[in-house]
C-alpha cells in the first residue's frame, strides 16, 4: 500500500485517519495541505474516485465565499476554481493508488488492506 493522507494538522479528522494508519503499522505520507497544495493531477484523480467536485467540497468550510463560488460556476470551471482553493477540500483526503477518500472513511480503508 502507498497512503497518502492529504489535510491539516489541526484537522480533528485528519488526526484520526493518521491513528488509524499508525494502530495498524502501515505506513503512510502526510502532506499539510497549508504547506502543500495538491497538484492538478492528484486533484483529478481524487475527485474522479471521491465521485465528483461536490464530494471534496466541505460545505462548512471557512472560506463561505469559495465555497458558494465553486457551487454555483459552471461546470467546466469548478476544477480550476478548486485548485485555486484548495482550503475548501473535505478533509483529510486518503490516497492508496488510484482509490481515494475524502473524510474520515475507516470502512473503507480496511477493504485496502
Amino acid at each position: 500500500m502507498n497512503i497518502q493522507i492529504f489535510g491539516t494538522k489541526k484537522s480533528f479528522d485528519t488526526k484520526k485517519a493518521q491513528r488509524y494508519f499508525k494502530e495498524r503499522r502501515i505506513r503512510f505520507q502526510f502532506i499539510d495541505l497549508k504547506e502543500k497544495e495538491m497538484s492538478k493531477g492528484e486533484l483529478a484523480s481524487v475527485i474522479r474516485a471521491a465521485g465528483g467536485i461536490e464530494a471534496v467540497v466541505d460545505p462548512k468550510a471557512k472560506d463561505q465565499d469559495a465555497v458558494a463560488l465553486i457551487t454555483y460556476l459552471a461546470d467546466s470551471q469548478k476544477f480550476d476554481k478548486l485548485l485555486e482553493n484548495q482550503q475548501v477540500l473535505r478533509e483529510p483526503i486518503v490516497r492508496n493508488g488510484q482509490k481515494a477518500t475524502v473524510g474520515y472513511a475507516p470502512e473503507v480503508w480496511k477493504t485496502w488492506e
